[in-house]
């Protein structure tokens, strides 16, 4: 999703001379999702109180492709109890990806970030699909009764790029606005980082970035 982070990212990458590919659009291709597939999303959709045929995605947007890497910045609505639901899915302990342990530890760390920003119309109800897919949302911030159903559609989603990339044959790095990086001898939180970095964190950002695909 293009915003500030995703945009000082994208001028970091060019400085430091980084091939890479920006927005990248990965096409679904349907056959690749198998029985065992469908049953781990179908299984995360209706504990998310979703109801009907599953939806699927038709394509997949990336903020960055490098060769068979793939990076998506999450922003502060992905972390919530309905991405927590998700990561209780088989999906997760068989497939094995690096990034759930802390990504669990997020949603149970840091809703209240989420309800600042999920509270507005667009994200707590969602797309119109969402209202189709979960029912009716609940009045923003109240969790009684159907929820926050674009949350839900949010968590769905993430749990279906999570399997449609590794079954493609690509590699997911999630990257979160409370990653902490250490600069200046304390940490500071990557959001924080790329408001207006300097040229001395820019040089580190761009190391931090690299390493993550390269080790």
């Amino acid at each position: 999703m293009d915003n500030l982070m995703t945009r000082q990212l994208d001028l970091i990458l060019r400085e430091g001379e980084v091939d890479f590919e920006r927005d990248f659009e990965l096409e679904i291709v349907s056959k690749y999702l198998d029985q065992k597939g469908q049953n781990w999303l179908a299984e995360i959709y209706e504990d998310l109180g979703g109801v009907g045929k599953i939806p699927l995605l038709e394509k997949l947007k990336f903020d960055f492709k490098i060769g068979r890497n793939l990076f998506v910045y999450d922003e502060e609505f992905h972390f919530n109890r309905y991405r927590l639901v998700t990561f209780r899915s088989e999906l997760y302990t068989e497939l094995n990806f690096p990034f759930s342990e802390m990504q669990k530890r997020l949603c149970r760390t840091y809703e209240k970030d989420c309800l600042k920003v999920g509270l507005q119309q667009r994200i707590w109800n969602g797309a119109p699909i969402a209202k189709h897919c979960f029912g009716e949302a609940s009045e923003p911030g109240d969790f009684s009764g159907n929820g926050a159903i674009g949350w839900k559609l949010t968590a769905y989603n993430d749990a279906q790029f999570d399997l449609q990339t590794r079954i493609h044959g690509y590699k997911l790095f999630r990257i979160t606005p409370f990653e902490t990086l250490m600069t200046g001898g304390s940490l500071k939180r990557l959001d924080q980082l790329l408001i207006n970095p300097k040229e001395e964190q820019r040089a580190m950002l761009l190391n931090w970035f690299n390493r993550k695909y390269q080790s």
